[in-house]
């Protein structure tokens, strides 16, 4: 806090901080939140429809697999695709969301995103061919790459510091339901039926969305005052004095650059949170949260469990339960110590992966591949149902350890750090960052455990989780309780002695 207080513009003092504090805290209290609800639930309506993108490959390609239609039929390399194209989808989107977020606003842009997932969904029901399903699978990728990037700046910038936290966590929590809803759905629909089923969530959001304010920040940098306090009026309830909070808001704008050049990159304020979104996208996704997700149909058939649609929903309701712990305490906990957490947790439960592979593999270059075809051979070169055991409760640990951290924050932190000037193009490399890091791991996870074992992939993994619990330690900031012009005055500070 010295840094940040010492630094801050329009404060002198420690007593004038306190003062301006306890100002901000008398604001709050007149705060009434229920259309602020109102409005993150309409705009998580995106991660709803984003999870049920990713969530329908898993129904669907089983079925596209035995379909008696050979324009239909996939093959194993073109039931890969379609699982992964939506990551090149997502990553283009992510751009083309960067651009469009600061041309036309948060609000048109998430109306925007509706579009494409409502055509890529109904692509998908009418197809006729494969390139049909490829062409719907992109649509839908790039609605998503759009969504987790305009969502998180819609809802940081329309709550306060209170509640930020547990409104900005709801997006993964969201984008796990969706994920889901789309197994469970799947369970009593075909993949047509479930294409139609997953176009619900976009259209209600296109729906609720016009009757959703823009974000105040967004209309004060475009210099529309009125508009903006009539927002923050709707967001905030009828007893809080919303001019202070706009004012504010405006102050802070007036201090920054209006628009964003390539000499900006040498500001601290710039660059530093450029580095830590970039960072915490990348160590994300090295997690190794796919390759458990990868394996998870296999484990829970070494553990004798008769139904893999079962198990399948049984590991997202573990994703949602835990996600939603995370959300309820974001605002309580703080940031930093939940990645800390959720670190250290998949660092161990990988590493106990490791052992189990290590244990029940009968030669050092033995993978997920050898064990699939090894699996119509004789009982005696099954793993032991104990061990298999261990591999669900590791399987588990990790899920929770990553949901509860490494799952929601980085989205959320990457919607805090960014200054206006640079918010959009910010979050589209963390975007970028993420989808492409995706699509690296989904196609070339099979190949490093060739090279290296299926034991020391998850070793591997592991000593990355152990990378993310010292990157978080000394580089992530604790954002919480801080205003978003708190955090990026503090970026500054840092560099400023």
């Amino acid at each position: 806090m010295d840094d940040y207080e010492e630094t801050r513009p329009l404060l002198v003092n420690d007593e004038q901080t306190d003062e301006d504090r306890s100002e901000q805290d008398a604001y709050l209290d007149k705060v009434k939140n229920g259309k602020l609800y109102i409005a993150t639930f309409a705009a998580v309506l995106g991660p709803l429809s984003f999870g049920f993108v990713l969530g329908y490959s898993s129904p669907a390609i089983p079925e596209l697999r035995k379909i008696q239609d050979p324009r239909l039929q996939l093959s194993t390399e073109e039931a890969s695709w379609f699982g992964s194209v939506v990551t090149i989808g997502a990553a283009l989107g992510g751009l083309l969301g960067g651009w469009i977020v600061e041309r036309i606003g948060r609000k048109l842009s998430l109306m925007f995103c509706a579009l494409p997932f409502i055509c890529g969904f109904i692509i998908i029901i009418a197809a006729q061919n494969h390139w049909m399903l490829y062409v719907g699978r992109v649509l839908t990728g790039l609605a998503s790459g759009v969504t987790s990037l305009v969502v998180p700046l819609y809802i940081s910038e329309t709550a306060h510091e209170r509640v930020r936290g547990t409104m900005g966590s709801c997006v993964q929590l969201m984008v796990v339901i969706g994920i889901m809803g789309a197994y469970i759905t799947g369970l009593f629909l075909d993949w047509r039926w479930l294409a139609i089923a997953s176009s619900i969530p976009p259209t209600l959001m296109l729906v609720f969305m016009c009757f959703m304010p823009e974000t105040p920040r967004f209309l004060l940098s475009q210099g529309k005052r009125r508009e903006a306090e009539e927002a923050l009026r709707f967001l905030r309830g009828p007893d809080a004095p919303t001019e202070w909070e706009c004012a504010r808001i405006e102050d802070a704008y007036k201090n920054e650059e209006q628009s964003f050049s390539l000499a900006d990159l040498k500001d601290p304020g710039v660059f530093k949170p450029l580095g830590i979104g970039i960072m915490m996208m990348l160590l994300q996704q090295f997690t190794g949260i796919n390759a458990i997700m990868f394996y998870a149909e296999t484990i829970f058939e070494q553990a004798h469990f008769k139904s893999s649609d079962v198990a399948t929903v049984i590991v997202a309701a573990t994703q949602v339960v835990f996600t939603a712990i995370a959300a309820a305490i974001m605002d309580k906990a703080g940031r930093k110590v939940l990645l800390i957490l959720s670190g250290v947790t998949m660092c161990v439960s990988e590493t106990v992966f490791g052992v189990y592979f290590k244990l029940t593999m009968k030669h050092n270059n033995s993978s997920l591949t050898s064990v699939l075809t090894d699996a119509q051979g004789s009982l005696a070169e099954q793993p032991p149902t104990d061990l298999a055991w261990l591999a669900v409760g590791s399987m588990g640990l990790f899920i929770a350890g990553f949901a509860l951290g490494w799952g929601p924050t980085p989205w959320l932190v990457m919607s805090e750090i960014f200054p206006t000037r640079v918010r959009g193009l910010g979050s589209a490399l963390c975007v970028l960052t993420n989808w492409t890091c995706a699509f690296i791991v989904t196609k070339t996870f099979q190949n490093l455990m060739d090279a290296i074992t299926s034991a020391g992939t998850f070793w591997m993994f592991s000593g990355l989780c152990a990378l993310n619990v010292v990157f978080t330690a000394f580089f992530v900031p604790e954002t919480k309780g801080k205003t978003l012009e708190e955090i990026q005055a503090r970026f500054k500070g840092t560099y400023q002695r």
